[in-house]
């Protein structure tokens, strides 16, 4: 399938995209928490639908009441068969530590795209805390396979490749019997997924708590089954947001301002550039202004590295995004990914390690893309398309579907000329 972008002028209002880091959180600890969690808003895109199959496998029960994901969970069991987790990093890194808890061998693997994604740092923070762990094909990347039992203790893991790592180490670590104490040992980067993590494991009753450069989970705990709406999710709403700001105007409803979620930052990172933004009860609405060349840090919000690369391009004067580095360890490598579309319709765009810099403003044309499966390079690439000469067409034109189902109506109906053939 590919997508075809035409130049558009974007003006009208959708309700955000449900968050996907926080419905994989509430599915992974619908599955741990004792009885019948009922959550709502859940996105049921590629990847969550990954993490619920693991939920399925590992012994949790799901149904769905309308558009209600009910989980009857508290019991772990050992898998029946390999577990595929697709195309989500989240999934695979999360689920290892679950199955870290079990007396048994499971099987953990996804597709090319995980099978290329770093997994080391995690199979040797397990092996620390007794965990048997090794790849399949002894270099570092899945297929994986686990057993425990996991018997706590001290543990270390790099804070600046994945924070994905350390969830998944934080949400396994209160089910032991004994305290475990998890060492960070490089500068932590995304930060607000870890926060999200913790914040998500209190509203399922457990506790943790954060010193120098250490977690500590007591052991002995366990959780609880909740009921609980899953928030809109900002990394999603960027990109029609992003697109308010380059032709026209977009408002995205059901968005909190006061969200943990990193990619919130997205909104003043618009303001900065000079975007027109208004922000109400949970809403936000960008319109088109005079954008002006900056400096932007993603330490904390790498998954926005595409878009703002694409909203860059339109500023007047040099933009630099730095602390992005660990944004090529994705579906991905997203500098080189982004960088190569965007030299390819015309930018002025030069690669860093740890981001890059981009000369503005920039003429676009359209040109056939290849977003490599990575479902934020398509997104981005298509709103991009919006402003450039002529016709843009992205291969892999349904990979949105992993993060966003429902992006191309989604923009379709704020006025952007796209559609999937």
């Amino acid at each position: 399938m590919k997508l075809f972008v035409r130049q558009s002028e974007i003006g009208g209002t959708l309700s955000a995209s449900p968050s996907k880091s926080y419905t994989h959180r509430a599915m992974v600890l619908g599955l741990l928490g004792k009885g019948t969690s009922r959550l709502d808003n859940v996105l049921l895109g590629g990847d969550t639908l990954a993490t619920l199959g693991a939920v399925r496998k590992l012994g949790g029960t799901v149904t769905f009441e309308a558009e209600r994901c009910v989980i009857e969970g508290g019991r772990l069991e050992c898998p029946d068969d390999v577990i595929d987790t697709e195309n989500s990093g989240t999934t695979i890194r999360i689920i290892a530590g679950i199955a870290s808890l079990l007396p048994c061998h499971t099987v953990l693997t996804g597709d090319d795209s995980i099978r290329r994604r770093p997994m080391q740092p995690l199979i040797s923070a397990l092996r620390e805390l007794g965990v048997e762990c090794y790849s399949t094909r002894g270099n570092g990347l899945a297929p994986l396979v686990v057993r425990g039992p996991n018997t706590g203790g001290e543990t270390h893991i790099p804070g600046d490749i994945s924070s994905q790592f350390i969830s998944s180490l934080l949400i396994s670590s209160p089910l032991k019997e004994v305290d475990t104490d998890i060492h960070i040992t490089t500068e932590l980067k995304s930060r607000p997924y870890v926060e999200i993590t913790m914040d998500m494991m209190s509203r399922f009753g457990v506790q943790c708590s954060e010193s120098k450069n250490t977690f500590h989970v007591p052991g002995g705990q366990s959780y609880r089954a909740q009921d609980y709406v899953v928030p809109g999710d900002f990394s999603s709403a960027a990109f029609p947001l992003a697109a308010g700001a380059l032709t026209g105007e977009a408002t995205v409803t059901n968005l909190d301002p006061k969200d943990r979620q990193g990619d919130r930052s997205f909104v003043d990172i618009l303001k900065r550039f000079g975007a027109e933004v208004r922000q109400g009860e949970g809403m936000v609405s960008v319109g088109s202004g005079r954008l002006r060349g900056m400096e932007i840090d993603l330490a904390d919000a790498p998954d926005l590295f595409p878009i703002v690369a694409v909203v860059a391009t339109q500023a007047k004067g040099v933009s630099t995004i730095i602390n992005a580095e660990h944004v090529r360890y994705k579906e991905s490598d997203r500098i080189a990914s982004t960088v190569k579309f965007l030299t390819d319709m015309g930018a002025q765009i030069e690669e860093r390690k740890d981001g890059c810099v981009i000369h503005g403003s920039c003429r676009l044309k359209g040109t056939q893309v290849e977003p490599l499966g990575d479902h934020r390079i398509l997104m981005a690439a298509a709103v991009a398309g919006l402003v450039a000469e002529g016709e843009t067409i992205i291969g892999d034109g349904d990979c949105f579907k992993i993060s966003y189902p429902s992006f191309v109506r989604d923009m379709a109906r704020i006025g952007a000329s796209i559609e999937v053939h």
